[in-house]
């Protein structure tokens, strides 16, 4: 298995969660973070905003899955024609085990 974590804009969410969920793709976890990537912010004028509100998608896909899921994420989140600057990042971590609290068992 896999954790596929995505680091998308705020405004992206909704897209993102509804490509994934129009494949089958349903189960995820989601919530609101303040960071910052290469860029280091945004200037607009004399302003300086050094953190940005972004927003963080966790979902676990069997390994066959992880490159299906990635394009849907890369689709629906990109900005414009070919994306820009601050759109995010996905990161792919092997899960060793899962287990489901509610029976008490190991997943498979």
């Amino acid at each position: 298995m896999k954790l596929i974590e995505s680091i998308v804009r705020p405004e992206k969410l909704a897209d993102v969660q509804q490509a994934l969920a129009e494949s089958g793709f349903n189960a995820m976890t989601h919530f609101g973070v303040i960071g910052r990537g290469r860029q280091q912010g945004i200037r607009v004028g004399d302003v300086s905003y050094p953190e940005l509100p972004k927003s963080v998608i966790h979902i676990v896909v069997d390994d066959a899955a992880k490159d299906e899921v990635i394009d849907i994420i890369l689709d629906s989140a990109a900005t414009g024609e070919t994306g820009n600057p601050g759109d995010g990042r996905i990161f792919v971590v092997d899960v060793e085990e899962s287990y489901t609290i509610s029976s008490q068992t190991k997943d498979s």
